[in-house]
């Protein structure tokens, strides 16, 4: 099965696409002949970002402007990509931010700030374009990206893990919800891969002591990503939801 031949002409709209993984999806996806909606804050670099996809091909790529705390502002982005791509396929929440420290010397206000973004900017995209879908009629995924690190916890990110286990939460029960309307939720969680939510870490004696609790004794490359997304993100997953897909090189199932 050609995956990425599934994403051809697909309407395809991903959150936090300024940079990092978003960023890697949203090549993907256009490579792969999907028509993108790219969504962040930062409107300079999807700027750059749309550029780039249109001049490999990818000619209707468009960049929205998206806070996914901000309830205008989600139901405006999710309007305004219907409206440019005609119609909305698949919805991929990507958009998210950590804080390190323990859990006593976070602030109320940098909890606030990471569980703001990560869960609840999920479920307000998520609840948006279910609404959409239901009063259209039409079938539409949902690849929420979560983490490792919602099915596990490490030292230091307690508000960023917390926040992750919000989302395979959110996915299960949306899933549940949702399927009767034909909509599909389903989650991936990546293990520890090399992105500016995490830049520099692995260098650190701490980072590299993490290396060598995993498995595969390494971070995961970009691509190693791609097969789990295309599949989450196209109808070759027709028949999944509510599944999360961790892509860790055995992080869930190190030794204790």
């Amino acid at each position: 099965m050609d995956l990425g031949a599934r994403l051809e002409g697909r309407r395809i709209l991903i959150t936090g696409a300024s940079s990092g993984l978003g960023a890697h999806f949203a090549r993907l996806c256009a490579r792969n002949g999907a028509r993108v909606a790219i969504a962040a804050r930062r409107a300079d670099r999807l700027q750059a970002l749309v550029g780039e996809l249109r001049e490999s091909g990818a000619q209707d790529a468009i960049s929205l402007p998206l806070d996914v705390s901000d309830e205008a502002s989600v139901k405006a982005c999710i309007g305004d990509a219907v409206e440019a791509l005609g119609g909305l396929d698949t919805l991929v929440n990507n958009a998210g931010m950590a804080s390190q420290g323990l859990s006593i010397d976070h602030s109320t206000a940098d909890f606030d700030a990471v569980l703001s973004v990560n869960l609840r900017g999920v479920w307000l995209m998520a609840t948006e374009a279910g609404r959409h879908w239901r009063e259209t009629g039409t079938p539409g995924a949902i690849v929420n990206i979560a983490s490792v690190l919602g099915l596990r916890v490490a030292t230091g990110v307690a508000p960023y893990a917390i926040s992750k286990a919000g989302v395979v939460q959110l996915t299960k029960a949306m899933a549940l919800e949702l399927a009767r309307f034909n909509i599909r939720v389903n989650a991936i969680a990546p293990g520890y891969f090399s992105t500016e939510i995490n830049e520099g870490f692995f260098e650190t004696a701490q980072g590299q002591a993490m290396l060598k609790r995993i498995p595969m004794r390494r971070t995961g490359e970009m691509e190693e990503l791609d097969a789990p997304f295309l599949l989450l993100a196209s109808d070759a997953s027709s028949f999944m939801t509510g599944a999360i897909v961790p892509v860790d090189g055995g992080h869930l199932v190190n030794s204790l």
